[in-house]
């Protein structure tokens, strides 16, 4: 008995000990908050940067939330209750222009299109645009990025919103899927995994990618706000360097080793749609293997919103993005 009350004391000093020394060891990691647009495989460099521990390494202890949408997240970092937002910088053109004086930057970018699908009610490999003409799509929140986007690619197809189509914009963005199954709209745009779990189902089909329709657009970036940038350069630098870690795995990573990396961000999800998901993704280009922001893209997101009728004028380059980080974990890397 005397034995195993000694080993019993051992015990419980070794897991006294190993907690403080876990404790010790989240203390030496710098706390950053990050508010994502969505939880989506649309994101896999973020999710590969993080599970690949490439933010530990950087000294950074990654708190992770999701806004469901650029204007919650956007409101969540003006607000303090987070340090960086990954949204479509679209919301960062928004509050610039509306005079807020510690605006948002942007200073990384990760996704290159849209990553969202057109999802059917039938599967139709022969899909053309034509066929939405007299249809109704749910389309996403007015001056999102997915709705713009959807409107710029159906507007370059000769097809007009509200006249040849019905776009709905009630709907919020964490509620289309469940309108779409429940009897709403004739296609819905959808992210991944739940374009493909729809699939699974049964109740939808992809039958368009919107983001190969459309081309290179600066879909979802890294931003902060300017106060925070200025006061922290330090922690938006070892931010980037994680995160231009995870572009290049990516890069140079197979559909299944993405999906076998990023699954414990999805454990409702099985490995064979994530793999088919990263395989989508991988196809059309979607992500951005360099995390710094161009102004040719920057200038192009303006023409999709001015094109969309929600952007009254246009914000400068200079003011709203910052490429030191990103050149600067380039540079590191190399």
């Amino acid at each position: 008995m005397k034995k195993i009350i000694s080993l019993l004391l051992c015990l419980l000093i070794l897991t006294a000990a190993a907690s403080v020394l876990v404790g010790c060891q989240d203390q030496s990691l710098t706390r950053v908050r990050l508010n994502e647009v969505t939880h989506s495989v649309f994101y896999a460099p973020l999710y590969a940067a993080i599970n690949q521990g490439y933010f530990e390494q950087e000294g950074i202890n990654l708190e992770l939330t999701t806004g469901q949408g650029a204007d919650k997240v956007m409101t969540a970092m003006l607000s303090g209750q987070a340090d960086v937002g990954f949204m479509g910088p679209e919301a960062t053109i928004y509050v610039y222009n509306q005079g807020q004086e510690d605006y948002a930057v942007n200073f990384a970018q990760l996704t290159k299109r849209d990553g969202s699908f057109l999802v059917a009610r039938e599967p139709d490999p022969d899909f053309d645009w034509d066929k939405v003409k007299g249809k109704t799509i749910i389309g996403g929140r007015q001056g999102g990025m997915p709705l713009m986007t959807l409107e710029y690619v159906l507007k370059n197809k000769g097809i007009t919103p509200g006249e040849d189509v019905d776009v709905l914009t009630n709907i919020q963005f964490a509620l289309m899927a469940g309108a779409f199954t429940g009897g709403t709209g004739d296609f819905v745009t959808l992210f991944e995994p739940v374009a493909a779990a729809l699939e699974l189902e049964g109740s939808g089909f992809v039958v368009a990618s919107v983001g190969e329709e459309s081309g290179e657009i600066p879909y979802t970036v890294f931003s902060a706000r300017k106060s925070f940038i200025e006061e922290n350069p330090d922690i938006i630098q070892r931010f980037t360097n994680a995160i231009y870690l995870g572009q290049r795995w990516v890069e140079n990573s197979t559909p299944e080793e993405i999906a076998l990396v990023i699954s414990p961000s999805f454990p409702d999800v099985n490995e064979e749609i994530l793999t088919a998901v990263a395989t989508r993704y991988k196809d059309i280009d979607a992500w951005a293997y360099s995390p710094i922001f161009t102004e040719e893209s920057f200038e192009r997101l303006q023409d999709v919103m001015e094109t969309a009728g929600e952007l009254d004028k246009r914000a400068p380059f200079e003011k709203l993005v910052s490429n030191i980080y990103a050149e600067k974990a380039i540079e590191k890397v190399k």
